[in-house]
């Protein structure tokens, strides 16, 4: 197993009731204030990342997405244009 290296420092500036609030929360968990800050931090985070990189579809959304992935429409004129304008300007 791979050990990470903790060589990056983040700092960050609180009022004393909410160093109380995470104190009194590392204690109870029976960890360190910065691993307490670290856990939770990061747990917040992949639930962050998650909502942003993750679509949720309903059935019928899916099915008409996969519809038009599957059976696309043919392109009309204002797309044709645009594709040949696009293969003049590469060339």
């Amino acid at each position: 197993m791979e050990v990470a290296l903790k060589n990056e420092r983040i700092a960050l500036k609180t009022n004393s009731k909410q160093k109380n609030v995470l104190e009194r929360a590392a204690v109870i968990n029976h960890v360190s204030l910065s691993s307490y800050i670290l856990t939770s931090s990061l747990k917040q985070a992949q639930v962050d990342i998650a909502k942003n990189e993750i679509l949720v579809l309903s059935e019928r959304d899916r099915h008409l997405i996969m519809s038009a992935l599957e059976n696309p429409p043919e392109p009309n004129e204002a797309l044709k244009t645009l594709c040949s304008f696009s293969s003049i300007i590469k060339n």
